[in-house]
């Protein structure tokens, strides 16, 4: 069969949208598909770069290329999905959050509220023709029926390279790698940390805009030798870091999925997150293989703080995470099992 991944990019951006396609990709191709993946730039604003995008999506007949006939397509984000074929199967990844849950009323209304309307209107159409609808987590699948009365069924897949990561022994700092970025909210790790009163470090790696704000405010609140920026580092330092930490903060506002919560419970190790963080939730159960804590810096340090006090309580909660992702039964060939039904 000839399967295409439909998807949508920002250049020069990477994470884990283009890391999914990619698995995906693999996967199929292992199940003696021919597959490729099919992807066209996105700009998240102004309102009229969004609409050129529904406009050049809706535009395309995926049926047939020169190269031959596409039999299958699946559809992973916005606005691919306006597209035309007679074989459709849908796994989102997310719709076009500014629109929706992200939607600020007040800011946004007067500029773009024409757009928003026509976005959640085509979105309801074309989805709604999709007969097999499926979502990367269930909080995916809660929005498309909040926002659009579609039903939804999740399929969870494995991070990237998830059989190599390990477990070591746990040294005293907590790891929390992510993008920089508002919605990741790092800011309340790095504030929580002038509040926790044990002996514990904070190593929080990865790139983004919203380095230069947290290093500033790890300066203003005398925060250099406990908390570090790491930066960008390897997918083998990746799992070091994650293999000796003595517990895992991730803590984003709402949440697709969260690589984050699984790769903790892959590397045996607790993870600290918050009521609002979204997918994560789905894995991460308070006091069983972490902690779920309001998104504020002082019920975080507590947190941070029993964990570094209590070595033992890290080794078990950590335990009982990698028990339940092991239980989940998360692969790739369920995934591809369920697409290609």
């Amino acid at each position: 069969m000839n399967v295409l991944i439909a998807t949508v990019q920002v250049p020069f951006v990477r994470g884990g949208g283009e890391l999914l396609a990619e698995g995906l990709e693999a996967a199929i191709a292992r199940h003696g598909h021919r597959v490729d993946i099919l992807t066209a730039p996105f700009r998240f604003s102004p309102a009229n770069e969004v609409q050129k995008s529904m406009d050049w999506w809706a535009a395309q007949d995926l049926s047939s290329y020169c190269a031959g006939k596409v039999d299958r397509i699946i559809y992973l984000k916005f606005p691919c999905y306006f597209a035309a074929h007679g074989d459709a199967v849908l796994w989102l990844l997310h719709q076009h959050r500014a629109y929706y849950e992200f939607w600020n009323d007040k800011e946004q209304a007067r500029t773009d509220g024409e757009v928003r309307r026509e976005v959640i209107r085509r979105d309801t159409e074309s989805l709604g023709k999709i007969q097999r609808r499926y979502t990367i987590a269930r909080r995916v699948s809660d929005r498309l029926k909040s926002f659009n009365g579609l039903d939804s069924t999740p399929i969870y897949h494995p991070p990237f390279g998830e059989r190599l990561f390990f477990s070591g022994e746990s040294l005293p700092y907590v790891f929390s790698p992510s993008r920089l970025e508002p919605l990741k909210r790092q800011m309340l790790l790095v504030e929580a940390m002038a509040l926790v009163k044990g002996t514990i470090g904070a190593v929080i790696a990865g790139e983004g805009g919203a380095r230069a704000t947290l290093e500033r405010r790890i300066s203003e609140l005398n925060l250099e030798s406990r908390v570090k920026l790491v930066g960008r580092i390897s997918d083998q330092d990746l799992r070091a870091y994650y293999a000796r930490s003595r517990c895992v903060f991730f803590g984003p506002f709402d949440e697709d999925y969260g690589y984050i919560s699984l790769e903790a419970m892959l590397s045996s190790k607790p993870v600290i997150t918050c009521h609002d963080s979204g997918g994560t939730l789905e894995f991460v159960m308070d006091g069983v293989n972490g902690r779920v804590v309001d998104p504020d810096p002082a019920t975080i340090a507590q947190a941070i703080d029993a964990y570094a006090s209590s070595s033992e309580t890290s080794r078990r909660h950590g335990a009982e995470g990698r028990r339940i992702y092991d239980d989940l039964g998360i692969s790739w060939d369920h995934v591809v099992q369920e697409l290609m039904k």
